[in-house]
């Protein structure tokens, strides 16, 4: 298999024990208050994460959001959002999407409720027909969870601030080898500010 050959489907890394009587379900509008709350805690309290999934949430999009929960106890413990984005290649647009925010609160990290997130988010994808799914990350998380690295593989970064080992992309059953060029965020990413690493202030 050639770098540009379409993976049978996403590779998702093995299921670790996790929390019992854990449940990854669809968000719904009951749940908007503690997904704010896993959100800002998981990112230490930054407040553009929670106002951007908010925003994205009602964003008007080629592709709707995929929005899911990890359910401990009757407690959100977790949450992870796609939203729509784009690919512009050589053949035409390609509408795909980006994983962002994934969030775990603290006391529930290390128990493998991010990896189940993110297959769950995966496989949704999948079987919805979206091609490809980008996100900005740790290579050695993602890596094992169906990602790989997105310019090594004929995509290019929207922002020179995104570290290269960060530009990660999943390609799905849907992907096709002509599917390579530009990765673009909506605007609401850039609006929130949430694109790339910022040099610290001096």
């Amino acid at each position: 298999m050639t770098s540009h050959d379409a993976p049978a489907g996403p590779r998702i890394a093995p299921v670790a024990p996790v929390a019992p009587g854990l449940v990854i379900r669809r968000e719904t509008a009951d749940d908007h208050r503690d997904v704010r709350e896993v959100q800002a805690r998981a990112f230490g309290g930054d407040e553009r994460i929670p106002g951007l999934v908010g925003a994205l949430r009602v964003a008007e999009a080629a592709l709707a959001p995929l929005s899911f929960v990890a359910v401990v106890d009757g407690r959100v413990v977790g949450h992870v959002l796609l939203s729509a984005a784009r690919l512009d290649a050589p053949r035409r647009i390609v509408d795909v999407l980006t994983l962002s925010p994934l969030g775990v609160v603290p006391e529930f990290q290390g128990q493998g409720i991010g990896t189940r997130l993110v297959a769950h988010a995966l496989g949704s994808a999948d079987r919805a027909g979206v091609p490809l799914v980008f996100l900005e990350g740790s290579p050695g998380y993602y890596g094992t969870r169906g990602f790989e690295g997105a310019g090594a593989v004929g995509f290019r970064s929207p922002s020179l601030r995104i570290p290269e080992a960060a530009f990660q992309v999943a390609r799905l059953s849907a992907y096709e080898p002509w599917m390579t060029g530009t990765f673009v965020y909506s605007d609401i990413f850039w609006a929130f500010d949430c694109v790339g690493l910022r040099s610290p202030e001096e």
